[in-house]
């Protein structure tokens, strides 16, 4: 009889084994699981297909976002005067990322589409030299990453993003991109209730998905682990 129980213990620690592994699996930003309680099925198959394109790519590999889903929105705002150094930084709007950057940000916003919303890009990679012009302008830590240090932009780690309808309708963050005041802050609740819900909407998606979030702004996310990767100087073609 008890060995009977000895083996019905090591079987039931040894399935619990076997599901937690699969679970952390799903949630690994690199892996190529994908959960389907969280994407529709067309939304499986076309971020599938894009993951094969990826198979002789290493995961810090930089590469340009659109070139791999026309599933996202874009306003890059550094490539414009409308951002808070008002000055244009960029030559013009790009977003490059990390390989691994990339996949995850595919199965956020497939999940994001269950909802009926996808993701809008105001920032991703920023090459260290225009973070050299952004300290130039504004040397202040508070607001700029130090250049000598590096932003997780650098590395190809860290997103700038918002929200939109499928139709490309914003939807309401509480505060303009690049705002630098109290009322962007994460923690801050004081807000009405449709822009807590838009923001709990983006941050648990984007924190489940193997990012973190920035606390004084709704927009910033940088993926885990990304703080280790080299700064990076590369621009992009224009052409």
């Amino acid at each position: 009889m008890k060995k009977l129980i000895v083996v019905g213990i090591v079987i039931l620690f040894f399935n619990a084994c076997k599901n937690n592994s699969k679970q952390e699996k799903v949630n690994d930003p690199n892996s190529q699981e994908i959960d389907v309680k969280e994407a529709q099925p067309n939304e499986i198959k076309e971020v599938k297909k894009v993951f094969r394109t990826f198979e002789n790519l290493a995961d810090t590999t930089f590469v340009r976002l659109a070139d791999f889903s026309d599933g996202f929105a874009f306003d890059m705002r550094y490539a414009t005067d409308n951002n808070f150094l008002k000055e244009k930084v960029y030559d013009c709007a790009e977003c490059y990322t990390r390989v691994k950057t990339v996949k995850a940000l595919l199965k956020a916003n497939a999940a994001f589409k269950k909802s009926g919303v996808k993701i809008k890009f105001y920032d991703c990679y920023r090459p260290n030299s225009v973070q050299y012009k952004m300290w130039a302008i504004v040397p202040n830590p508070q607001y700029v990453a130090n250049p000598k240090k590096g932003s997780i932009h650098n590395k190809g780690g860290a997103v700038d993003i918002t929200l939109v309808t499928l139709d490309g309708e914003e939807l309401d963050m509480g505060t303009d991109f690049d705002y630098f005041g109290k009322r962007a802050y994460l923690d801050n609740f004081d807000l009405p209730k449709e822009i807590l819900d838009n923001r709990k909407l983006l941050k648990e998606t984007m924190e489940k998905h193997g990012f973190w979030s920035t606390r004084t702004e709704w927009w910033h996310y940088n993926l885990q682990g990304s703080h280790k990767d080299k700064i990076a100087n590369f621009k992009w073609n224009c052409n």
